[in-house]
């Protein structure tokens, strides 16, 4: 019988604890969008991490959060349908934060669920030998789970232990997906998300859940690709913060951006920005459609 094991797992946790970051570490490129602003992450993104003797497939999913629209109800129902049918869960807590009522409130929610549960204790970097310990026994107290591992995404401590935990908690399972592939997402989704990471970068505090990004066009033309996408935001006056003085801000979006996007595909990259008002597109169902939610 062979023993390669492949399934799904995902980290979950409050904003901020570190789980896209983790998420790209170990897939070891970037396909999840990282901001210090709670609710970044909107869709879910699978990165695949290849092993000889396994596959895990990572599930990015948005953060569990109380919904104030229509669109943070529907990503909660989208996190809670990933938890029920992924084979492993990693409930990330930084180490540089204590414990509180977010922790132990995901840690309830998760505690039901058929997945191993793996408390991941994030951002070991940032405190000592001592706080580490204490952050350990604290985290042992939030519930029953398998395994407890302490990493650094930033400095890349124990990410391989990590790998090697959440592996041992796979279903034996032939491949899921072939050698080369590194994430299930179609490329214009990719695209998009730079482009809101970058539009997220700056911006003042009521702005990131308003802004939403939609490419329209994919065009290759020999070694360069051309790509026309709209940036929308709920108002006139947010249009204006992110278009900037005399366009200021729009174009360090579009070269932040089209560096990403040239990564990403390996090519030289013209992109074509427009940002458009969408009246509350976060409460109206026929907006949320159109813009992929």
């Amino acid at each position: 019988m062979s023993s390669y094991r492949a399934g799904f797992a995902c980290f979950v946790g409050r904003p901020n604890a570190g789980k896209s970051t983790l998420t790209n570490a170990l897939v070891g490129q970037k396909i999840a969008i990282t901001s210090n602003k709670p609710q970044t992450t909107r869709h879910i993104i699978r990165g695949v991490l290849h092993r000889p003797e396994a596959q895990l497939v990572l599930v990015d999913t948005p953060g569990l959060h109380r919904p104030k629209t229509l669109l943070g109800q529907r990503l909660n129902d989208l996190v809670r349908a990933t938890w029920s049918e992924v084979d492993a869960i990693g409930l990330c807590i930084p180490a540089n934060e204590p414990v509180g009522k977010g922790d132990s409130f995901i840690a309830s929610e998760i505690g039901e669920l058929k997945a191993s549960l793996v408390a991941v204790v994030t951002k070991t970097d940032l405190v000592s030998k001592k706080e580490l310990t204490e952050q350990l026994m604290a985290v042992s107290q939030l519930g029953e789970f398998a395994d407890i591992v302490p990493c650094s995404a930033v400095s890349g401590d124990q990410l391989g232990v990590l790998t090697d935990v959440m592996i041992s908690h796979l279903p034996s399972s032939p491949q899921l997906y072939p050698d080369s592939m590194l994430t299930d997402e179609p490329e214009h989704v990719l695209i998009a998300e730079m482009i809101r990471e970058a539009a997220l970068e700056g911006v003042r505090d009521e702005l990131p859940h308003s802004i939403a990004v939609l490419v329209e066009e994919i065009i290759p033309e020999g070694n360069l690709t051309k790509i026309y996408a709209d940036i929308y935001v709920e108002r006139q006056s947010q249009k204006a913060i992110v278009i900037g003085a005399r366009a200021e801000r729009l174009k360090r979006v579009g070269m932040t951006a089209r560096a990403q996007i040239e990564d990403l595909l390996g090519k030289r990259v013209y992109l074509d920005l427009h940002v458009r008002v969408a009246q509350d597109w976060q409460r109206d169902p026929r907006q949320l459609r159109k813009l992929g939610f």
